[in-house]
């Protein structure tokens, strides 16, 4: 397991974990948190705070109250209990993952703050990367947090939408989920909150094996389609990011792939812990 630190901004920095063992990170979280929770109530110390940027060897966790009925069929992957919040799902390669390691009440936000900053991080993200995509399959595609079940969802515009014109002769939107059709679900979030302080995160899809997914009722939703941003934008594969390492900054510029995707989210969740970019109105139920 590879351990890579880095300064996002004064009271923000960056913590690489590559092919991590989930138990063994779960327990530096914590212990972690502890610190920093120990060292502000008997010194009265504000430590920086961590996002923790994880590439997970393949698990399945099982939440706080996560029942063992989610577990659909046993395979080689481990099972895990944590303390986050949520029921099952799984964490393996190609799927980024995420954990804020944040003092909530020194930025003055709530949890449900810390909930709509991690799901409009991933909504603003991923849009992006659909916007500017130039797969045709992105077309109409557009990502959403829902009230009702935390996480982010791809949805398409339906037919009527795409049809309906506005005065300018350009296809109307709307920013209500109402006459949008869910495809599935990219990203997952669950959360613990110990004094303030809180840990886990979320983990997005991106060019991760779904199959993975077949094995559990995700997040304890029977038949949710579990959905990854490499079949809706063009992505390249880690072989293809090897060789483009070579090439100019200009040659890749309008090629994603799993680094690109990673460091915007960074640079997303850092604007918005400096307080750079505000929370929009909460999804719609």
């Amino acid at each position: 397991m590879q351990n890579d630190t880095q300064p996002l901004n004064d009271m923000l920095i960056s913590k690489s974990l590559s092919a991590a063992d989930y138990v063994p990170t779960l327990d530096a979280m914590l212990s972690r948190t502890l610190e920093r929770i120990d060292l502000k109530k008997q010194q009265g110390l504000r430590t920086p705070d961590e996002l923790w940027i994880v590439d997970h060897n393949d698990v399945y966790t099982l939440g706080q109250a996560g029942k063992e009925e989610h577990i659909l069929q046993r395979t080689d992957t481990p099972i895990i209990k944590t303390d986050r919040g949520g029921q099952v799902t799984w964490h393996g390669h190609g799927q980024l993952v995420l954990y804020w390691l944040f003092d909530l009440n020194s930025l003055g936000w709530s949890v449900r703050h810390l909930v709509s900053h991690a799901e409009q991080a991933i909504e603003d993200v991923v849009n992006d990367c659909l916007r500017h995509s130039p797969s045709a399959s992105s077309e109409h595609i557009s990502a959403h947090a829902r009230r009702d079940a935390p996480g982010v969802y791809l949805y398409a515009e339906s037919p009527v939408t795409n049809m309906a014109d506005d005065a300018d002769g350009m296809p109307a939107s709307s920013d209500s989920l109402d006459d949008k059709i869910m495809l599935g679900k990219i990203a997952s979030l669950g959360f613990k909150i110990k004094h303030g302080f809180s840990y886990h995160g979320i983990a997005i899809n991106l060019d991760c094996d779904l199959s993975a997914f077949n094995a559990i009722n995700p997040c304890g939703y029977a038949g949710m389609q579990m959905l990854r941003l490499s079949d809706f934008v063009a992505m390249q594969t880690d072989s293809e990011q090897k060789e483009s390492e070579t090439q100019t900054t200009q040659q890749i510029s309008d090629t994603l792939n799993y680094k690109i995707v990673t460091q915007k989210l960074i640079d997303n969740i850092a604007k918005r812990h400096a307080g750079l970019i505000e929370l929009r109105a909460i999804a719609p139920k």
